[in-house]
């Protein structure tokens, strides 16, 4: 669960391992359907509970994906802001 993961500081970048890797990219899958998704109910009836679905769906998946680097032993891949770090 979520609960024991780390809190996040740091955007995570795909990688973690190569089944991590792969359900970051199913999550970036499910965003860009939860994009069109939107753009489409802007112009025809879409259901909202299918927006919704695909939001929590790829929540699900950035967590799988967290676990599953941990549990690999991969890690997880962090973004660190160096300009951040320094100060500006």
């Amino acid at each position: 669960t979520d609960e024991d993961l780390p809190a996040l500081k740091d955007f995570i970048l795909p990688g973690g391992g190569s089944a991590a890797a792969h359900l970051h990219l199913s999550r970036t899958i499910c965003r860009r359907a939860e994009r069109h998704c939107v753009a489409l109910s802007r112009e025809e009836t879409v259901r909202p509970e299918a927006i919704r679905y695909l939001n929590r769906l790829s929540d699900l998946l950035f967590v799988f994906a967290r676990v599953v680097a941990r549990a690999s032993g991969h890690g997880e891949v962090l973004w660190r802001n160096e300009h951040r770090k320094r100060g500006g």
